[in-house]
């Protein structure tokens, strides 16, 4: 067995670890061009990315060059830089709408949201530029419309070093994983706290691009590919786009890398970690998530995971035939695209989809699973004599496995999607982050009193630690039907919309990444009117005498609650809540909705 291998920089080269010497590995360099278009990348042997600044000139040169570019700003960093976009168009239709109304798909390309893990940003930059520069591959903007995003964490990107990521080989200094306010962008696209993200969606909602690749650096064992895929293919997505997805992009994208030399796999966890034998899990992302965000959004999307060990180069010529060959294959498939996005979105809003459950948590089944030939190394596994750990050790002997994958999704969790939402209009937060998904929505132009379905919230708690910004919550909901008033302004979310998944998966409250679950909704937890005792104690003989059997519950919630006897203040808001002054809106949920066609009929709304 040889050693693990262990990855080191300096600020040239990268060195590897072997059992008998460190050698140094430098990549050849590439023969110059001599036309003045070779990247830093390139110019670097590979070995380097670009800086921000120097990234936006080659990006505003690029599209000086040729007609077929353009490109522009979509939004601003908290630390002031351009959120930059290049299109790619034959024809100059740079708007969402010239090139819906010549009949392309669209391509968005997405380059450094963890600016550490920054391989599609130099892959994209050579293939813009083999496109509509050097003119290499012109067909690819036969049917196609490409946005491409060089850097989409900016401000992360310029907290640069060669120490960032230290799983990962190459280039000699790169960015860092989250903003420069902390968020980690593929956790924010569902609550959408960073204003990077908040500019994202405003540019998918106006694009609605049919296709997106997130491009990323995976962390994890040691093995052969150079290319990991993650593909919503478990129940996220509609079933005609899962269709299209499985049999004419992975199957077309796999046979193309596989013909390039970079055969490729699905991503996932092994089922014990870092042992391969142990087989694939392959799971379902949720909407916070790039790509399972996508899906609710009703469109195909592709999670590209680069393996860390291999060297910056490789990493980065393996992304670029990522990039090309699914721009090959939308161009070469487009009308077949095009259509199964269509049918989805009428699908998401026809009366048929809220007929079934929709999942909103899917898990692997552990009980169904077939085989795949997995091209790893021959590993053991060792134990530490500092830490007492056992850990993984590679070498660098190829060896093939022939392991089980489990790649099948059941629902966990599913509701049945009502007509439409209510949400008082108070909730400007929330209303807002609706509009940025797309979500259409209706205001009452008068108060209306309705018979809704909600919940009230039992068992509350809020995590310890703060994730991903927000202490987010757990509870149990339990079901609640009443009449209430809505005031004039109140927003309608008809559900007989495109966007009716992402509707659910933000106001559903069993939902995972529901917005109640990220604190937007906090306040409705806090108890704000109190009760003296010397108030409420001469009451209680008339509260028990008009009430007797409240004596018996009262007897019941101190036996079941030992703790009480010895805590008068429980014992006093025991009383307080079964008494009119209580305030009956804790923990109920403001959102309501309703299951009723005939109902939403009766509603008046503002023009």
């Amino acid at each position: 067995m040889g050693a693990l291998i262990l990855v080191a920089f300096d600020l040239a080269t990268a060195v590897v670890a072997t059992p008998s010497a460190l050698v140094v590995t430098e990549a050849p360099l590439p023969e110059p061009a001599l036309d003045g278009w070779d990247t830093h990348f390139e110019t670097s042997g590979g070995r380097e990315t670009c800086r921000y600044d120097r990234t936006m000139d080659y990006c505003r040169r690029l599209a000086s060059a040729s007609p077929w570019l353009h490109v522009t700003r979509f939004g601003i960093s908290p630390q002031g830089r351009d959120l930059i976009l290049l299109i790619a168009d034959r024809d100059g239709d740079f708007t969402s709408t010239a090139s819906r109304e010549a009949g392309k798909a669209v391509l968005l390309l997405q380059a450094g949201i963890h600016a550490g893990e920054i391989d599609g940003k130099d892959a994209g930059l050579m293939l813009m530029r083999d496109i509509a520069v050097r003119r290499t591959c012109p067909e690819l903007l036969d049917h196609l419309t490409i946005l491409f995003m060089p850097i989409f964490n900016v401000d992360g990107h310029e907290r640069f070093g060669p120490h960032n990521r230290a799983n990962q080989n190459g280039p000699v200094e790169m960015g860092w994983r989250v903003t420069a306010q902390g968020y980690n962008l593929n956790r924010d696209y569902l609550k959408a706290d960073a204003p990077e993200m908040r500019a994202w969606l405003a540019l998918f909602a106006d694009w609605l691009p049919d296709f997106l690749i997130d491009s990323h650096v995976s962390d994890g064992a040691d093995f052969r590919y150079v290319v990991m895929y993650g593909l919503e293919l478990g129940g996220n997505l509609d079933p005609g786009l899962t269709d299209w997805t499985r049999d004419v992009y992975r199957d077309g994208l796999a046979d193309a890398m596989a013909a390039d030399g970079y055969p490729i796999m699905p991503y996932g966890g092994f089922r014990r970690r870092h042992d391969p034998r142990s087989g694939i899990r392959v799971w379902s992302s949720g909407p916070r998530y790039s790509h399972g965000y996508a899906a609710i959004q009703n469109r195909p999307a592709l999670l590209l995971e680069t393996h860390m060990f291999k060297d910056y180069k490789t990493r980065v010529d393996a992304t670029y035939h990522v990039f090309r060959h699914t721009a090959e294959i939308l161009n070469r498939d487009h009308e077949r695209l095009l259509g199964a996005v269509a049918d989805a979105d009428r699908r998401a809003a026809n009366a048929a989809f809220r007929e079934a459950p929709l999942p909103l948590r899917l898990s692997v089944d552990e009980s169904d699973s077939t085989s795949m030939n997995f091209l790893g190394y021959e590993y053991e596994f060792v134990d530490s004599e500092i830490t007492g750990e056992r850990y993984p050790v590679y070498s660098d002997v190829p060896a093939d496995f022939e392991i089980p994958i489990f790649d099948k999704c059941t629902a966990a969790l599913e509701v049945r999607l009502p007509e439409a939402y209510f949400i008082p209009p108070e909730w400007t937060e929330v209303i807002d982050r609706l509009a940025l998904h797309g979500v259409a929505m209706r205001r009452l132009s008068q108060p209306a009193v309705l018979r809704v379905s909600s919940a009230r919230f039992a068992a509350v708690s809020w995590r310890e630690q703060p994730f991903e910004g927000r202490h987010t919550l757990e509870y149990t909901a339990e079901p609640l039907d009443e009449v209430r008033t809505y005031p004039r302004g109140t927003v309608v979310v008809d559900m007989n919309q495109r966007a009716s998944r992402v509707a659910a998966h933000a106001l559903a409250p069993e939902a995972p990444d529901a917005l109640i679950r990220w604190g937007f909704f906090d306040t409705i937890f806090e108890r704000k009117e109190y009760v003296e005792p010397y108030v409420l104690e001469p009451l209680l003989p008339e509260m028990l005498a008009a009430n007797p059997a409240l004596a018996d519950s009262f007897a019941a919630a101190l036996a079941d609650n030992p703790a009480m006897d010895e805590n008068y203040w429980s014992r006093i808001m025991w009383f307080y809540r079964r008494t009119p002054w209580w305030d009956d809106r804790i923990n109920a949920y403001p959102v309501g909705w309703t299951f009723s066609r005939e109902k939403m009929a009766e509603l008046r709304y503002s023009p």
